[in-house]
């Protein structure tokens, strides 16, 4: 009987040169560090170039991924990518990913479930696989969210940045008796659209045909995201048999360090198990929580075998958590 798992082998990451931090953005926002640093734990972030986009990111995460990987853009089947910020309303960012990879021939396409969607790629990414879709896949996070600010917003426009990282999955066959729980152990994806008025952006093709601006009642959206992403975690490690003392680390959504703390005390997780970088890249949506993972395995905490809890709530309301036995047997 096979056991399909699959694995998330290798991880790339990306993050724009450009760095503002608070003290360049008090200079033309009436804010500074003291009021964004209490409320956020936020020092700084990158924003993309003039003429950067989204799919570079991309590009430049994805590539770093496939050589951790040992992998050429040839070798994987299927691409999506999270994003909020595709660099057209069509074709898809991840077609020009597949086309600047030379990935010929993989399935490609783009999720949109703004801060949640790293999630919900990851889901939908590991079924698609097990299914038979491909061998090999290739997950990104990518987000120019400074497109979507309002630079006279205060309350929105200090918690964002930029930024891409990226994931490779690997479908294991028959993973057997010693390597069965390694990969991808649960996944749990929820959405309310009854609260999608207290964080969205004021713009679409078929609304006004503008971009639009991020608009958020922050209270409100605090509270939600405290009550949802506990539920949706004991949902995830009911799912997997497991138990918060099981996790290695915990790998969440880089939006608020009072959020992040907050799960680190329901998950009673002593604090250098939990992956913090919201402090140098600010709030990137879909990429946050791909390039946390990387900051992390890049720096030597995450290591082969280690299991990680990742959990994300955005726009829609749509949120979830997924449970992951990183890297692969030895």
């Amino acid at each position: 009987m096979t056991n399909q798992r699959v694995l998330m082998t290798a991880v790339g990451s990306y993050l724009p040169a450009n760095v503002v931090t608070n003290e360049a953005l008090s200079s033309f926002v009436d804010t500074d560090d003291a009021w964004i640093r209490r409320r956020t734990g936020i020092a700084q972030r990158h924003l993309v170039a003039d003429g950067e986009t989204t799919s570079d990111l991309a590009y430049h995460a994805a590539t770093k991924a496939l050589a951790n990987a040992g992998l050429a853009g040839g070798d994987i089947d299927l691409i999506i990518i999270a994003t909020t910020t595709p660099d057209n309303t069509f074709p898809s960012t991840a077609t020009k990913l597949q086309h600047m990879i030379d990935a010929k021939g993989a399935i490609a396409f783009d999720i949109q479930a703004v801060c949640a969607g790293f999630v919900y790629a990851l889901d939908v990414a590991d079924a698609m696989l097990r299914s038979g879709r491909g061998r090999r896949a290739l997950v990104v996070g990518a987000e120019s969210f400074s497109k979507l600010l309002d630079w006279e917003d205060r309350a929105t426009c200090v918690l964002f940045g930029d930024g891409a990282g990226a994931v490779v999955l690997e479908l294991a066959d028959d993973a057997g008796d010693d390597a069965g729980d390694w990969g991808i152990r649960s996944s749990v994806l929820h959405s309310d659209g009854a609260y999608r008025d207290i964080l969205y952006v004021d713009g679409g093709p078929s609304s006004n045909a503008a971009v639009g601006h991020v608009r958020m009642e922050g209270k409100e959206v605090f509270r939600h995201a405290v009550e949802k992403l506990a539920s949706v975690m004991d949902e995830a490690l009911s799912a997997a048999n497991m138990q918060a003392g099981d996790i290695d680390w915990l790998v969440p959504h880089q939006a608020n360090v009072r959020i992040i703390d907050a799960m680190q005390k329901k998950m009673d997780l002593p604090s250098d198990r939990v992956v913090r970088t919201v402090e140098q890249h600010a709030n990137t949506s879909a990429a946050s929580i791909p390039l946390a993972l990387s900051a992390a395995v890049d720096d030597g905490r995450i290591k082969n075998g280690d299991v990680l809890a990742m959990e994300a709530i955005g726009g829609g309301l749509a949120w979830g958590a997924a449970l992951v036995k990183f890297g692969r047997p030895l």
